[in-house]
């Protein structure tokens, strides 16, 4: 069969194919004919030509010879041939026939194509036959010059290029040679012969060179383009770009290393570490460099891709020995690009490191220092071990700027986590450490805070062996936030002295709000505080162990949850008012009856929010978990946390104040009529004296005597009747004279030669605490004597 080259051959010789006679016979008839169009020279000398025309199938159409048997063809049905005249060597005429120039000149330009491509392209070329042996290299592509083609000359190419991965590459080359379908544009790593050191990064081509006329595979060729500037700058800016989206997205210390490793690994680094100094992680300042080395550091994050062993465990701290690259770094502050072999000098002063380093087979190293106006927060150390070519120049920058953009989000964190680690201190240093219980209700409570949020609890003991339940939640986070909440704090334990009504309460914490909203628009434009407007909710309860009743009125908060002694509980109808901080905020309270072991449980938003359910299951799982009577309180409050799960972070302070009432025994309490004339006196404070020794209290028999014959006497010259003197034996010995005056008395500071006026002086110096409670139907001066 003929091939392209032999066609070629035949175009390129002068020696005609075959000659016609004056009369159109054929009379000679070369091999070459007779192998180029199929006739041997017995079928066709002697007859007319004729017969080797096919006829044209349109009008207009060239008359072109037709091959017979085996044919070559270059994608037409037949051959193109000049014919030309000629004189034979017995003098008669002739017609010469040839192939057409048009072939020849093709033939040549291919050929000239082939040689400049292999000889003067700057792009690589690679010829390998079906056994992936190189036949032809292009000897001016970059990596070649200087090469000795003859020893590249059928080897197999993944050994004449020191390819990365020649096991693929030999896959790839032979799915070209199996199924024909080229391969564009493919990533692979390699060295070229001439060139020593790390390995290139090439853009490979390949395409199947087949027989045309035999559908023979004859090899492939390969082009290579050197895209190893281009792949590595690819790469940086993917890192930056990571690094621009995924470092900094918390004010967390550990979170932003961590962001950092996540970012160096693997697109960087094989492996990466971040350590920051102890005090840093803290929130507390920076210390300026340069640093001597020896300042304890945190490991805070650690990433490998290779299995690589860390020296120290996250969250563990270390110093680093001397001199070692860590400490001349912190040394001046400039970072460091190190090759790392057994010869390496600084690993004797650092063996456990040096063994870790050998044992992941670590090449190459950057440290890079956490530096940020002069202040040192801590070390970035990058690695490299599985992936073979070294860390460069360029990656140093690359380095630098990966550890300039996290030394800012840094800061910025430590920044946080100081102005939050102040902010949960003076929140935890402004709420109670717990609500102490007392004769009228045992108390326990829950509070998981948020990020320093404004969320509060007290149980207030207040007088008649009453007390006082509030929950309140100031909006926002922060400092400003915990400093709101002191106030507000404060200003409900002062109102709460005043023996005020749950409504009126806090409708004057109300317009404390309101005050405090107006001095914060005061502030200077610039101020951020100037534009956060100050809201807060409260639920306030005050219970009478005495009489058993409950007085509650709540701002903006959620309803209690009532559990009765047998375990039933109910949600109790309490009309909600509007948050505190509103212009006109109406309140109103309301009052039921508990009977004693009952259970009010006061609890916040953020608690039933943050539960891992809806707010309607969360409130069920609530009321369930406290329906269990005869379970000791703070049992029940570990079963109410047990059952919603509440889960930081919290966009709100997560609180659950539980308060079991009790009663006050009749021998606790002792109550007398007061007649409204003066002999009245002796008889109330006989009745008091008494009262006393039957407690076994005599020790403050004449105190006690001195308040009685002082408050009675002054209800009955200055108040309306009935009087009234009630004692109340509680942690304290309360002494209790009412009126039905809705006049308040008034202490006064009596001169010398005055006559009277001393009487409430006197109290107030012989009672622990004393004050003034206006029902509605007069008043109840009352004291305290501490027992």
């Amino acid at each position: 069969m003929t091939t392209q080259s032999e066609v070629i051959r035949l175009m390129e010789q002068r020696k005609p194919l075959l000659v016609v006679d004056a009369d159109g016979v054929v009379s000679e008839w070369s091999k070459d004919a007779e192998r180029v169009l199929g006739h041997t020279a017995a079928d066709v000398v002697g007859r007319p030509a004729t017969i080797l025309v096919e006829a044209p199938a349109h009008t207009g159409e060239r008359v072109r010879f037709a091959p017979g048997g085996a044919r070559w063809t270059d994608g037409t049905t037949g051959l193109d041939l000049r014919v030309e005249p000629i004189v034979r060597a017995d003098g008669s005429s002739a017609w010469g026939i040839w192939m057409t120039s048009r072939h020849s000149t093709e033939a040549g330009l291919g050929t000239a194509l082939l040689d400049a491509l292999f000889t003067q392209s700057p792009v690589g070329l690679v010829v390998v036959d079906a056994d992936l042996r190189v036949l032809r290299v292009n000897t001016a592509s970059k990596g070649m010059r200087g090469a000795s083609v003859e020893q590249l000359l059928g080897r197999p190419v993944t050994e004449a290029f020191d390819m990365a991965d020649p096991d693929g590459v030999r896959a790839m080359v032979g799915a070209v040679l199996a199924n024909g379908v080229p391969v564009l544009d493919r990533l692979v790593h390699g060295r070229p012969p001439a060139v020593s050191g790390p390995q290139n990064i090439y853009s490979v081509s390949v395409f199947r060179l087949q027989d045309d006329a035999t559908g023979r595979v004859l090899g492939a060729a390969a082009s290579l383009v050197d895209v190893t500037d281009r792949e590595r700058a690819r790469q940086h800016a993917a890192v930056r770009s990571a690094a621009r989206q995924g470092i900094g997205s918390s004010l967390d210390v550990i979170t932003t290393c961590r962001e950092l490793v996540d970012v160096a690994v693997p697109g960087f680094a094989d492996t990466a570490v971040v350590d920051v100094l102890d005090s840093v992680v803290r929130g507390e300042e920076p210390p300026p460099g340069p640093l001597f080395g020896n300042e304890p550091m945190r490991r805070s994050a650690f990433k490998t891709g290779t299995g690589q062993p860390q020296a120290y465990p996250v969250g563990g701290t270390s110093r680093f020995p001397f001199p070692t690259p860590y400490t001349q770094s912190l040394g001046d502050l400039e970072p460091r690009l190190l090759s790392v072999d057994e010869t390496t000098p600084w690993l004797a002063a650092d063996p456990r490191r040096a063994q870790l380093m050998r044992i992941g087979g670590v090449h190459c190293m950057i440290v890079a220092p956490l530096v940020l106006r002069g202040a040192v927060l801590g070390m970035a150390c990058f690695y490299r071990s599985a992936r073979p070519e070294p860390f460069t120049p360029d990656d140093l920058i690359l380095a630098l700027e990966l550890a300039a953009r996290t030394a800012v989000c840094l800061d910025n964190a430590r920044r946080y986590t100081r102005e939050h680690t102040i902010a949960l201190t003076l929140q935890r240093h402004l709420l109670p450490h717990g609500p102490s219980s007392q004769m009228a209700a045992e108390v326990v409570h829950f509070h998981l805070p948020a990020e320093a949020g404004g969320g509060w609890f007290d149980a207030i003991p207040l007088s008649s062996a009453r007390i006082g339940l509030v929950v309140g939640d100031v909006a926002g986070h922060g400092i400003h936030t915990a400093t709101t909440m002191g106030q507000l704090r404060t200003a409900i334990n002062t109102l709460a002295a005043l023996d005020l009504y749950p409504d009126d309460l806090l409708a004057r914490l109300n317009d404390t709000v309101i005050r405090l909203a107006r001095e914060r628009s005061a502030l200077p434009p610039a101020d951020p505080l100037r534009d956060e407007p100050v809201k807060a909710t409260c639920v306030y309860a005050v219970y009478d162990p005495l009489t058993g009743d409950c007085n509650i009125a709540r701002a903006g908060y959620p309803a209690p949850v009532l559990v009765h002694p047998d375990g039933t509980t109910e949600i109790p109808d309490i009309p909600v008012g509007p948050s505190l901080g509103g212009e006109e905020a109406p309140f109103a309270a309301a009052q039921f009856r508990l009977a004693p072991g009952s259970v009010l449980a006061l609890y916040t938003d953020g608690l039933v929010a943050a539960a891992r359910a809806t707010t309607e299951t969360s409130l069920e799982r609530l009321r369930s978990a406290l329906s269990r009577p005869g379970r000791c309180l703070s049992d029940l409050r570990d079963d109410a946390v047990y059952a919603l799960q509440p889960a930081p972070p919290l966009g709100e302070d997560a609180i659950l104040l539980l308060a079991r009432t009790q009663t006050l025994s009749e021998d606790q309490v002792a109550t007398w009529a007061v007649p409204p004339h003066p002999e009245a006196v002796a008889a109330a404070r006989a009745h008091a004296v008494r009262k006393l020794s039957d407690w076994k209290l005599t020790g403050e028999s004449v105190t006690l005597e001195i308040i009685v014959s002082e408050l009675v006497t002054n209800a009955i010259r200055h108040g309306a009747p009935p009087v009234q003197l009630r004692l109340i034996k509680d942690r304290t010995l309360t002494c209790e004279v009412s009126d039905a005056s809705p006049a308040g008395p008034h202490l006064r500071h009596a001169r010398t030669v005055d006559e009277g006026g001393r009487g409430l002086f006197i109290v107030a110096q012989l009672a622990q605490h004393w004050g003034t409670r206006y029902g509605e139907h007069g008043k109840t001066i009352w004291t305290e004597l501490a027992l």
